[in-house]
């Protein structure tokens, strides 16, 4: 025993102890928090606990963690997650080095945005349908039933898209799909499938690194940013106070927003939140975006969107 003491006081004196485990709930593409997470320990040694699933299903996990959290870092696919984990004190407010190349609106305090998404409309060239150059061209008779959408309340994304659509009362846009048959498909990827089988013709509110990302693997498919304007979705990474392991969660959001970590969110087709990263895609700029100032709260949306599509 006295051997075991003397063994783990020496091995403090040296720094060579073992480093705890990070854990991180991400939504989002389960390859780039996997990469994430590789990068991180070959960096520092430090193992990274993933769990990877829809923004619901991660925030249903949290919900029901509350008493005995786990996660140290979530990113979430939706800002409201950080706005709304400010105002109930979960956050731990902390500011990385490596966020000085970060727009101010893309980071607050307690919050930085891993990645940034748009919202898209994506079209299978080969449905027979004509190229759609905006929102309510889904709604038009060629589009009959052949248009499907994500859930807002399982999407981050996709409740950004309705909120904008509801602060600019625009829900006509909303009526006249639900009037012409489209269908509400659950998460991003089971509103994308239909339309990547050639079952049905386009998402509305499909995610642009995800369509990107199937066209790059040769898939049917093509991302187009409306010509009335999008929204776009900061996917904010967060470390919770609750958390028992405040230098590694540190250290693993310094890496997410290093030169390394976001040449990572590049490769899956997001935009990198770092101005100074390259990316072969639209960037916020190069886009024409909506509003959602004014939009009432997120219970209010969901309403909203249920009433229409029941």
């Amino acid at each position: 025993m006295k051997r075991t003491l003397l063994a783990a006081l020496v091995a403090v004196a040296a720094g060579t102890t073992a480093q705890a485990d990070v854990t991180v709930y991400s939504a989002g593409p389960g390859a780039l928090v996997k990469n994430l997470a590789a990068g991180f320990t070959a960096a520092t040694g430090t193992q990274v606990n993933v769990f990877q699933a829809t923004t619901g299903k991660v925030m249903a996990r949290l919900e029901a963690e509350a008493a005995n959290p786990v996660a140290d870092v979530v990113i979430s696919a939706s800002w409201g997650t950080a706005t709304q984990f400010a105002e109930e004190g979960l956050l731990l407010d902390y500011t990385s080095p490596n966020a000085a190349t970060v727009p101010d609106y893309l980071k607050m305090p307690g919050a930085v945005a891993q990645g940034v998404a748009g919202l898209v409309i994506a079209w299978n060239p080969t449905s027979g349908t004509p190229k759609p150059a905006d929102w309510a061209d889904l709604a038009k008779p060629e589009y009959k039933d052949l248009v499907t959408l994500p859930d807002p309340a399982a999407s981050g994304g996709t409740f950004t898209l309705v909120e904008a659509f509801v602060a600019n009362d625009m829900t006509d846009v909303l009526q006249g799909l639900k009037d012409n048959g489209a269908i509400v498909a659950g998460a991003n990827k089971a509103a994308l499938n239909p339309v990547l089988q050639g079952a049905k013709g386009a998402v509305f509110a499909g995610v642009d690194y995800i369509t990107m990302g199937a066209a790059a693997k040769g898939e049917s498919i093509e991302a187009i940013f409306p010509t009335s304007g999008t929204v776009v979705a900061p996917r904010p990474m967060m470390i919770l106070s609750s958390t028992q392991n405040e230098v590694d969660a540190k250290a693993f959001y310094d890496y997410v927003l290093s030169e390394e970590g976001q040449a990572m969110v590049a490769a899956v087709h997001l935009m990198p939140s770092r101005t100074d990263i390259e990316a072969d895609r639209p960037l916020i700029g190069d886009l024409t975006l909506m509003s959602t100032e004014g939009a009432p709260t997120r219970d209010e949306v969901l309403s909203t969107f249920a009433g229409i599509f029941n």
